[in-house]
């Protein structure tokens, strides 16, 4: 909980609150709605967008003119969680919405990889793929429902593949060709995909990384398969046999008109997955309608995204951030994609694109820019990034230490947003607002159309106290459903067996009486001792303050005896050493930031955190194994960054130490 109100950082000047899309739209809603929003009161706006939901959404779908062949007809014909209807007579696109009144020699994509050097395409570049990738999968007898799953990295080619699907009604999901076979297995095959879009390779790190041999494991088990399609990314050499050619895919498509099915609101659009960590992943299914209205909402008047802006995010197609990326062509801005190791030649990689590509919206995960302070890189030593005026931040809680460097190095003409959601919503429920002032360590605000609230285990919100993250009206991005769970069983464990008709999220929360907020980590994976609950994220940052200390990782393991054994891991600094003065100072830091009841029962070195593939530390995990469970049923090591790194918790185990 917080105890004094921090420091601000940065505060929007009048000129940037004028020109704020957000400020556009609240002036809209008071002359054509008349809501009862003064003109900077986020607060009163965001109440209003959480109780009459009828009139907010509605709002966002006339302010940003969606297309319906049908009549809009009702917004929310049924309210109940799960199980909201949605704009039930709309027949809506996706793409269309995209594609609707471009300028075809604009720029849409700006690319690079570390195969490919920085390139463009425009609006009609993007159009012309786009309509012949559609055409040729039509071919193939992809049609409404028909599932496309793609095996691509981070390119321009994968965001035409996904605009084609959309375009068709055909359903998408996507892996990134770092995912092992058994993790693709485990996510594809649940959905029966009729056609598989892939790379024959990819270079990471300077590396080069064959994925021929994984194609032919891919078709071999997924027998709804009926065609393959290959683009010759790296240049292998090792043809797939019985693949269509990537560019024999577009050549027969090739002068092809960009058409649009019209689909109900409720349609799917695409299929994520769950991080994979624990068992099968869930297949989370969101529509056409409910994600072209979130990322409308969100990337207009949360990222603020406008003509000029140039928007990176460092993602790879197996994160919703990824979803997320190619959503923002929805506005006026155009994109930037990477596809390569962040790292490498070194950690100034990304800086060195946004120099390049003239980024001005730089978006990455809070473990990148911890990573980056933690190396003393000074972004703009050396570099031209004046055009960049933001830094997004998520998949983990930015630390205030993390916003202070960013300040250090940007000064306090930057925006600096850091965000919360996840795949479950693919947005943010908690995050930038473009008018509010940033707080050290603090996000901003509670998403406009996000009902967020803090709640003690009996259902009372809290202010200014840590509970749980929960939201407490539906929003038109939540899950359809899980593929396969017929009866919704699985769905509503995931989300409403805690609080029955309120979406419990999993995440701790605090909500402060400034109306900011501040995440602390995974509920499930959150330390509770003597009634004191203390997000891993507090421990992490009384720990990562040590100059020794680059990495770390924090399980509660319960014992025998009904008790529990705080266990911290802790990846040293290159000629630091765990002694015992070492131990100590961890010790005094953890009592004295955080509180005497979480200083830990043993404190290991080891050489590497185990991560997902999109940076986030794998604590449940290492929890079940330490309690006993074996390695393969508690995480499936295809989705992790860095599997390996498992190995030492299961021979820790097996020690019993």
């Amino acid at each position: 909980m917080t105890q004094t109100r921090p420091p601000v950082l940065w505060t929007p000047s009048e000129e940037r609150k004028e020109r704020a899309n957000i400020t556009a739209f609240a002036r809209w809603v008071r002359e054509n709605r008349g809501v009862d929003a003064p003109e900077g009161d986020y607060e009163a706006l965001w109440r209003w967008s959480t109780t009459d939901l009828d009139g907010f959404w509605a709002a966002i779908w006339d302010y940003y003119g969606v297309r319906s062949d049908t009549p809009r007809g009702p917004v929310l014909a049924e309210r109940a969680m799960p199980g909201a209807v949605w704009f039930p007579e709309a027949r809506v696109n996706f793409a269309r919405h995209l594609f609707d009144g471009r300028d075809d020699g604009a720029v849409a994509i700006r690319h690079a990889s570390e195969l490919r050097v920085l390139g463009e395409w425009t609006w009609g570049e993007l159009r012309r793929r786009t309509a012949a990738i559609a055409a040729g999968l039509r071919r193939l007898g992809v049609g409404k429902g028909d599932r496309v799953v793609a095996y691509l990295p981070n390119i321009a080619e994968t965001v035409a593949a996904f605009y084609a699907c959309a375009s068709i009604g055909a359903i998408w999901s996507s892996c990134s060709p770092d995912f092992g076979v058994r993790s693709v297995i485990d996510r594809f095959a649940q959905i029966e995909p009729k056609v598989l879009l892939a790379v024959d390779g990819y270079r990471y790190g300077g590396k080069d990384f064959d994925r021929t041999g994984v194609l032919e494991e891919l078709r071999a088990q997924l027998p709804t398969l009926e065609h393959t399609v290959v683009l010759d990314y790296l240049g292998a050499g090792s043809p797939v046999e019985g693949a269509l050619d990537w560019a024999e895919l577009e050549q027969s498509g090739e002068g092809a008109e960009l058409e649009f099915e019209p689909v109900p609101f409720d349609h799917p659009l695409w299929v994520l997955y769950s991080s994979g960590t624990t068992g099968l992943p869930k297949a989370i299914v969101q529509g056409h309608g409910g994600i072209l209205l979130e990322q409308l909402k969100n990337l207009n008047l949360h990222l603020d995204a406008q003509e000029d802006d140039r928007v990176f995010w460092f993602t790879t197609t197996g994160w919703m951030m990824w979803n997320f990326l190619v959503s923002v062509l929805l506005t006026k801005a155009s994109i930037v994609l990477y596809d390569g190791n962040p790292g490498h030649p070194d950690m100034g990689a990304l800086w060195d694109l946004a120099e390049r590509a003239g980024v001005t919206v730089f978006g990455t995960s809070a473990s990148y820019l911890s990573t980056c302070m933690k190396q003393d890189v000074h972004p703009r030593q050396g570099r031209d990034l004046s055009a960049l005026h933001a830094i997004g931040s998520t998949g983990s809680p930015l630390s205030p230490e993390g916003f202070d460097w960013c300040y250090r190095e940007f000064g306090d003409g930057l925006w600096l947003f850091s965000t919360s959601g996840g795949t479950d919503v693919c947005s943010c429920l908690v995050g930038g607002v473009p008018t509010l002032p940033v707080y050290e360590g603090e996000i901003q605000g509670r998403s406009l159309g996000m009902a967020v609230a803090s709640w003690d285990p009996d259902g009372k919100e809290l202010i200014g106290q840590v509970g749980e993250l929960v939201l407490t009206e539906p929003a038109p991005s939540m899950p359809l459903y899980f593929w396969g769970d017929e009866s919704g069983g699985r769905l509503r464990d995931s989300y409403f067996s805690m609080y029955p008709g309120v979406w419990r999220h999993g995440d701790w929360i605090e909500i402060t009486e400034r109306g900011t907020a501040i995440i602390y980590g995974r509920s499930d994976s959150t330390i509770n001792r003597g009634g004191i609950r203390m997000g891993t994220s507090e421990i992490y940052r009384a720990v990562l303050s040590l100059d020794e200390v680059v990495d770390a990782l924090v399980v509660d393991v319960p014992q025998p005896d009904g008790g529990s054994r705080i266990e911290l891991f802790t990846v040293l600094r290159e000629g630091a050493e765990l002694d015992e003065a070492l131990t100590k100072a961890i010790a005094r830091r953890i009592r004295e930031d955080c509180s005497p009841r979480h200083v830990p029962d043993a404190v290991r070195a080891i050489s590497e955190v185990p991560r997902t593939l999109s940076g986030k530390v794998l604590e449940v995990p290492v929890k079940r194994i330490l309690m006993g469970e074996p390695a393969e049923r508690v995480a499936s090591r295809d989705s992790l960054a860095n599997p390996a790194a498992l190995d030492y918790f299961s021979g820790l185990a097996g020690k019993g130490d």
